[in-house]
């Protein structure tokens, strides 16, 4: 669970950080930033998965893949 949080902010701080590089006209770090709070965004919906993943069961899981 927390990891998934670190990913959401630091997201979120990345984004914020790109519109004020953008509104200071800075185009190209507004990109590079912008990357990364997109590739942080992506980490933590990875982690959410997996947790997700990961509190089944193995028995569910073995019963979804013989249907």
């Amino acid at each position: 669970m927390m990891r998934e949080r670190v990913f959401t902010i630091l997201s979120g701080l990345f984004l914020l950080s790109a519109a004020v590089l953008l509104w200071w006209n800075n185009l190209t770090a507004a990109f590079v930033t912008a990357t990364l709070g997109i590739v942080a965004w992506f980490l933590s919906l990875r982690a959410q998965t997996r947790a997700r993943v990961a509190a089944e069961s193995p028995i569910e899981r073995d019963e979804d893949i013989e249907d």
